[in-house]
């Protein structure tokens, strides 16, 4: 391409009106290009929308494939996300057949520039301003000048693709926050402290979670309680550092969470999500966080505090059973108290666990509550977010949000009494209504 303009230059310097058609053709050659642009661009947008949209239909089916039989909802979904790829393959139909017309008209433009700059020629050699040889040598200078234009034109589809995807990968790169180097600091203790925490879900505007305060020294135990779509989820996420905080702070032995290395960070926090995800691996690589070189004594160790271990050694392979979508599948209860071993290991001094008992049964949360109240005697701090009474036993302070706000914080029976207080006079309160009415 960069040659384009000497080849041009080139045929004016043997002829003016030579380099006069080269250069009206390169320009018609370039008004194709950006016309094929605007062609393929909405096309290839919409086609990748709706591709995107079919995967998503079919992981989701993936997942959900004991509903959809036992419920007789296959044919449905298999129908749902033919449409959406069919509209995928409509697409790129549609831009192919635009792209291949206009690279079609390109190459037809060539030969008549190509068959008009031989005509002028001969032209210019019969009023004898230019030799017979010059034909041949512009034609031929004509025919390279053109060809890098035509060529772009016939690959601007996969240019194209290039660019939306720099521009993915751009916007992806830009969603991380890129923090400096941090000094390694010394192991924490566990102390935890919030301050005024504002959270916000990543790229939103509109907080989800506001005014939370609280402390807890290393061995504490705060429960987060709260309704449905209150907020403690969020607060887990800030805690742990995967939400952006907008304003206030959490700080975990007096340094702000982006002051600690996140590898550092990571390996001093016990996390159990309200949705388990385990790694396709073995159960030693996700109980060992997929540690390079795993302690296999901290593996059986973390898998005895989970109460896991007697399970674990029951599996065909032991602790090298194979588990994801290859490998054996494992029940809910199984997969929570395995993150919760996954959590346990190497002893972290913060742990943050988010319903982990949501799929357990009696003995599994017994096992649970034991669990805590060990790490607890090792010097861990715990922040629990419980729905069931059952677990609020094993904790000292109670944090109770409600429509992304903290409305209580303080000691477990304080908290609960006046919760059980509030609720009474409700209930008085719509009764009198109700006489009233009546």
């Amino acid at each position: 391409m960069p040659w384009v303009p000497i080849y041009v230059g080139v045929n004016y310097l043997l002829h003016p009106w030579l380099g006069y058609i080269s250069a009206i053709g390169c320009g018609i050659l370039l008004v194709l290009a950006m016309l094929s642009e605007l062609v393929a661009r909405s096309g290839t947008n919409a086609a990748m929308q709706a591709a995107v949209q079919a995967h998503v239909m079919a992981e989701e089916a993936a997942q959900s494939a004991e509903v959809l039989k036992s419920m007789g909802m296959q044919d449905n979904c298999a129908k749902r996300w033919s449409r959406e790829y069919e509209k995928t393959l409509a697409h790129q139909t549609v831009t192919a057949d635009r792209s291949s017309v206009i690279s079609s008209l390109t190459k037809v433009v060539r030969l008549v520039l190509q068959s008009a700059a031989l005509g002028l020629g001969a032209y210019l050699a019969i009023k004898g301003e230019i030799s017979a040889g010059v034909i041949i040598a512009a034609s031929t200078i004509m025919s390279r000048a053109l060809a890098p234009v035509e060529q772009a034109i016939a690959h601007w589809r996969g240019y194209l693709s290039y660019r939306k995807a720099q521009e993915r990968l751009q916007r992806l790169l830009q969603a991380v926050d890129e923090s400096p180097e941090r000094m390694e600091l010394p192991k924490p203790k566990g102390e935890l402290v919030v301050e005024n925490l504002v959270v916000l879900a990543p790229q939103s505007a509109r907080p989800l979670l506001s005014g939370v305060s609280f402390a807890v020294s290393p061995g504490g135990c705060v429960g987060v309680i709260g309704p449905t779509g209150a907020g403690k989820s969020c607060l887990v996420r800030a805690l742990i550092g995967a939400w952006p905080i907008a304003r206030g702070t959490v700080r975990l032995d007096r340094a702000t969470l982006d002051q600690w290395p996140p590898v550092q960070l990571g390996r001093n926090i016990g996390y159990v999500p309200q949705e388990v995800s385990l790694m396709t691996g073995t159960i030693q690589d996700n109980i060992a966080r997929f540690d390079d070189t795993p302690d296999s004594a901290a593996v059986v160790e973390a898998a005895r505090r989970a109460n896991v271990h007697e399970m674990i050694l029951n599996l065909p392979d032991g602790y090298n059973t194979l588990i994801g979508p290859t490998g054996v599948q494992i029940s809910g209860g199984q997969r929570q108290r395995i993150a919760l071993a996954r959590a346990l290991y190497g002893n972290p001094p913060l742990l943050v666990l988010d319903e982990p008992n949501s799929n357990l049964d009696g003995e599994g949360e017994a096992a649970l509550m034991h669990a805590l109240q060990e790490a607890r005697k090792r010097g861990s701090t715990v922040i629990l977010v419980a729905h069931r009474p059952s677990a609020l036993r094993v904790v000292d302070y109670l944090l109770y949000v409600k429509d992304g706000r903290q409305f209580d914080f303080g000691p477990r029976d304080e908290v609960l009494q006046k919760l059980q207080q509030n609720a009474a006079g409700q209930a008085r309160s719509q009764g009198n209504l109700a006489v009233v009415k009546d």
